[in-house]
């Protein structure tokens, strides 16, 4: 029995296809990984934390992308598409004509899926960590209320808080923001 070599292929390759795609893939390590789409909690949920800080965002030097906005991660290779990414002050870009590659964040966040939860908590996050500019990496779940907040201290270590009602509020630090869970559900149909 005869296995198929694999193609690889470089980063500018990548990007000449992803920049002409009609739908998203990450790039690691020479491979190209088509992106499944979203459940409408997780859509509601992640347009629910872009409109929120966007709001706050208003009158100052920051921005809050969607997932349309490509991150590169120079340290491991990745090209991966989070579900929110936020930048105050100098935005950076992989290419500095074409605005669709973004190279240093202060906070990603990651809506949760069942189908992607393992990945965004473990090997995706040790990606994002080597992120120098990444200070904060919250992770909010679209079948019940949970939003877990990592805090980047200033000996490297990560610290946790998580929140799981209502009523409490998370303080994005990094970009200068606070982000209640009443907003962040808003509107989410979550399972009984």
């Amino acid at each position: 029995m005869s296995t198929q070599p694999k193609t690889f292929i470089t980063p500018e390759q990548y990007l000449e296809i992803e920049r002409k795609a009609e739908y998203k893939s990450e790039y690691y390590r020479g491979e190209m990984f088509a992106m499944a789409g979203a459940q409408e909690g997780h859509n509601v949920a992640a347009g629910n934390v872009h409109t929120t800080l966007n709001l706050q965002f208003r009158g100052r030097p920051c921005r809050v992308y969607t997932s349309d906005m490509r991150i590169h991660i120079p340290a491991t290779g990745l090209y991966t598409y989070p579900d929110i990414a936020a930048v105050c002050g100098e935005r950076k870009f992989q290419d500095g004509r074409v605005l669709d590659t973004l190279l240093n964040p202060t906070l990603i966040v990651e809506v949760l899926s069942p189908s992607t939860e393992a990945y965004d908590r473990g090997r995706k996050f040790e990606h994002y960590q080597s992120i120098d500019s990444l200070r904060q990496y919250l992770l909010v779940s679209s079948d019940r209320i949970r939003a877990d907040l990592f805090t980047r201290q200033s000996d490297n270590l990560w610290t946790l808080v998580s929140a799981s009602r209502l009523e409490d509020t998370l303080d994005l630090e990094s970009i200068g923001c606070r982000l209640a869970l009443t907003d962040v559900y808003e509107n989410v149909d979550l399972p009984q």
